[in-house]
């Protein structure tokens, strides 16, 4: 079953859709929940939209698919990435986005419940900026959920956006 894009593409005439600030790719509709609900508290954090697998993180990203009217729109100012994905797993994800030249310096902060080093060390060598352990206790999930967020959207210094191509 696949879920649904939370946004429909605007209709003739519309103004464009507004930037988004969070990308969260999470598959798990509850973890989703547990995540969104810190996350919307937050200032500078207006506008969070969710992808429920690797590729559609890839189609919002990249603009294609039920995104592709996001074609040139600003990138999320932080991906939220987890990495037990359907269809493309998380780590995919990230090569992808590195490997893309308008994509490759958007902030991307895995989400993991793993406890595996070499898994920890694989996600920064292939780009992540950050890695969060989801902790346990849902206090400190919340707490760790606006300290990433408040550090990526109000303290984090944003790359530029890319350069347009020379005609």
């Amino acid at each position: 079953m696949t879920a649904e894009p939370t946004r429909l593409p605007p209709a003739q005439g519309a103004p464009a859709p507004l930037p988004t600030d969070i990308l969260l790719v999470e598959d798990s509709p509850r973890e989703a929940e547990l995540t969104l609900k810190p996350l919307r508290e937050l200032v500078g954090a207006n506008r969070i939209e969710v992808v429920r697998d690797g590729e559609e993180a890839l189609d919002f990203m990249f603009g294609r698919g039920a995104f592709r009217h996001e074609v040139g729109s600003p990138l999320p100012r932080l991906v939220l990435l987890s990495l037990k994905l359907p269809k493309v797993d998380g780590l995919d994800v990230l090569r992808a986005i590195r490997a893309n030249a308008r994509t490759c310096l958007a902030p991307v902060v895995v989400l993991t419940s793993s406890h595996d080093p070499r898994e920890l060390a694989q996600c920064y060598q292939v780009g992540a900026n950050s890695c969060v352990q989801k902790p346990v206790r849902y206090e400190e999930f919340w707490d760790a959920m606006q300290a990433v967020g408040r550090y990526w959207l109000a303290l984090n210094q944003a790359p530029p956006p890319p350069a347009s191509p020379i005609a």
